[in-house]
C-alpha cells in the first residue's frame, strides 16, 4: 500500500546536467528532450538532491526526505529507443556527508530500501548506452512497511 508519492521533474537548472555536446529541449516540466550522440556510457546526465547548500547552488532540494525504515518504489517515465539505455542510481550519505550505501536501478519499476544511517541522498540519471531520450518524470512512492501497519 502506498503511503506517499513524490514526482520528480527535470528542472532547467543546468549546473547538475551534462551539457558537453548535449542538446536539451525543455518543452514542458514533464517533457524534456535530450540528445547527445557523443556521450560515453556511464556518464552522469542529471542529478537531483535531497539536501543542498542554497547559498552555493541557489536551488531548493528536489527529492523527498526518506528514512531507512520504509520501502520505496521507483517508477521511471523515460522514453528511450528500445526502452533501455538508462540507469538510475541512488547514493546515500550520513550526516558527515560520507557515503553509506547506494542502489542502482535499470528497470522502469523497482523497489529499494536505504541504509538506516541515511541523512541525505542524491539520485543520478546515468547513460547506459542511449544517445537520445525524452524525460517525463521519476516517481518515488513510500510503501507501507510491516512495522507501520
Amino acid at each position: 500500500m502506498v503511503v506517499e508519492n513524490y514526482k520528480i521533474y527535470w528542472n532547467e537548472y543546468s549546473a547538475d546536467t551534462y551539457l558537453y555536446g548535449s542538446e536539451i529541449n525543455y518543452i514542458d516540466k514533464n517533457n524534456v528532450e535530450f540528445t547527445n550522440m557523443l556521450m560515453p556510457p556511464g556518464t552522469v546526465i542529471k542529478e537531483w538532491y535531497s539536501m543542498v547548500n542554497y547559498q552555493a547552488k541557489r536551488i531548493e532540494p528536489t527529492l523527498p526526505i526518506i528514512d531507512g525504515e520504509s520501502i520505496y518504489r521507483v517508477n521511471v517515465d523515460i522514453d528511450t529507443p528500445r526502452d533501455r539505455g538508462y540507469i538510475i542510481r541512488f547514493v546515500f550519505f550520513d550526516k558527515y556527508e560520507m557515503e553509506v550505501g547506494n542502489c542502482t536501478i535499470s528497470k522502469s519499476k523497482a523497489e529499494f530500501k536505504c541504509p538506516l544511517k541515511t541523512y541525505s541522498y542524491k539520485m543520478q540519471l546515468i547513460n547506459g548506452g542511449m544517445h537520445e531520450f525524452t524525460f517525463h518524470s521519476i516517481e518515488i512512492e513510500e510503501l507501507e512497511s510491516e512495522s507501520k501497519k
